[in-house]
């Protein structure tokens, strides 16, 4: 395995319209109360899985729910997905916490994101 394979995909965000309606209803599908609970964010942690809301897209205005690959070097594996033919959508930003995340979009349009904590 090289160091740059990834850890596979751990977390999952989907934009909403409505980020009360959406709580209760994963509240109710994943049994539990989400973990991380704000006006801009939502998160759920399901046995080594994360489910995140977010309340319009989020400034990265997603329109579907983007799943993220955790990487262990996230400019590495973003250097290597654009160099195969992805291109960068969102390049590599901070969100808190040590936590690194970047989108890309494949050749035919889809959204992946990468994530790697620090």
């Amino acid at each position: 395995m090289t160091s740059s394979a990834t850890q596979g995909i751990k977390t999952v965000l989907h934009p909403v319209s409505d980020l009360a309606a959406a709580k209760a209803v994963y509240t109710a599908l994943l049994g539990i109360p989400p973990q991380a609970d704000s006006a801009y964010y939502v998160g759920f942690d399901v046995a080594g899985q994360h489910i995140g809301l977010v309340p319009r897209g989020g400034p990265q205005n997603m329109t579907s729910p983007v799943a993220y690959w955790h990487v262990p070097d996230i400019e590495a594996k973003l250097a290597e997905v654009t160099a195969a033919g992805a291109t960068v959508n969102e390049p590599v930003r901070d969100v808190g916490s040590g936590r690194l995340v970047a989108t890309v979009t494949d050749p035919d349009g889809n959204v992946l994101g990468l994530l790697q904590d620090r």
